[in-house]
């Protein structure tokens, strides 16, 4: 068997969503979300904030921006066919049993942006195992779930704030391990699950553990524009939209392409991306001082600063990258007691300028 690729039909019109290139505001948001898309080993974002905000549609937005992805064809896992990190067992042993030189079938898709359902459970989203299958026919039969679709794209959970503590447990593992395993009855099955994870939830409807935050690579908060001329702005974008999605698509379609593009350099780029030592040593001070528990702050923080440089287009990360991204990585890590407040960012910036030798940004 050959290497072949498909594409699907023309006819079939995907859904069109609002372009993200014509969302007004959330700047920090939009930042965070592009930034997870160029490095997704980031962690993920949680969105907290008022309802009405934008978060669906922005997430929406992100995921028609990207560039589509190679899967091999009839895959329910979304398999690459060249990346062993990204395979399933089935497509390996596909693969060791093909003659010398020959590839399997491949196909492109749009990468998946999987919603999952406030009471979706567990076997819904990793999965089950069909115990009869695997008795009778010696195979280990999986009936995938929400973590297979999801994998290679963005998994999207609103109010996870409200999720049992058990699913949102899995979720967190199977996104930093990158596998979901299901086991049942002695049997386990297990395939590729890499995916960025997004959050949103409001902290008035139900509390957020500060161990669930910190599982989070950033966070961002998201309020309501108070601004009278942004809003009306923001209210005829969303009419032109819901009369015209084709017509309004359209206007955007060229800052769409070039942002598309902009993306995928900037992934292409990141692996050449350096940060100097004396700044990795200055990024820990800042998490030391803000007595930020464990090193996933200083990881994320090292990640995110490489992924806007490589967004700009540069190769070098520089102080202002870590300037910027840094409230964003940070500022959910400072919580200790459940009780207290999600910090605004001021502290986190106010370290930074001491221990950078920077002037605090003007409110």
């Amino acid at each position: 068997m050959t290497a072949a690729s498909v594409s699907a039909p023309t006819n079939l019109r995907r859904r069109i969503v609002f372009p993200f290139t014509a969302i007004v505001g959330q700047e920090d948001m939009k930042l965070a979300l592009l930034l997870n898309a160029i490095d997704p080993k980031i962690g993920g974002v949680m969105i907290l904030g008022d309802r009405g905000t934008g978060k669906s549609t922005t997430i929406r937005a992100l995921a028609d921006l990207l560039p589509e992805i190679e899967i091999v064809a009839g895959d329910p896992y979304n398999s690459s066919a060249d990346d062993p990190d990204l395979m399933s067992d089935e497509i390996r042993e596909q693969l060791a049993q093909l003659p010398a030189g020959a590839t399997l079938a491949t196909a492109k898709i749009k990468v998946p942006m999987v919603d999952l359902p406030l009471g979706a459970t567990e076997d819904r989203v990793c999965g089950t195992i069909d115990i009869e299958k695997a008795l009778a026919e010696g195979v280990k039969a999986l009936e995938p779930g929400l973590l297979a679709r999801a994998n290679r794209g963005i998994l999207y959970v609103d109010e996870v704030n409200l999720l049992d503590d058990h699913l949102v447990d899995v979720l967190l593992d199977s996104a930093a391990s990158g596998w979901n395993v299901v086991e049942r009855e002695g049997i386990s099955v297990r395939h590729p699950a890499r995916f960025v994870l997004i959050g949103s939830g409001n902290p008035e409807e139900g509390e957020l553990r500060p161990q669930l935050l910190d599982r989070f690579g950033m966070s961002v908060e998201v309020r309501t524009e108070r601004d009278p001329e942004l809003r009306v702005q923001i209210v005829e974008q969303r009419s032109e939209f819901d009369a015209d999605p084709q017509g309004f698509e359209t206007r955007y379609q060229e800052p769409q392409a070039l942002l598309s593009d902009r993306l995928a350099l900037a992934q292409q780029r990141l692996p050449d991306v350096s940060i100097e030592y004396d700044m990795r040593v200055q990024i820990s001070r800042v998490c030391a001082e803000l007595d930020v528990d464990g090193l996933r702050g200083d990881i994320v923080t090292n990640r995110a600063a490489k992924a806007i440089a490589a967004y700009e287009q540069r190769d070098a990360v520089t102080v202002d990258d870590v300037r910027r991204v840094m409230p964003l990585c940070l500022r959910h890590r400072l919580r200790k007691d459940p009780l207290e407040t999600i910090d605004s960012g001021y502290k986190v910036e106010k370290a930074v300028a001491e221990v950078f030798g920077l002037q605090l940004p003007a409110d």
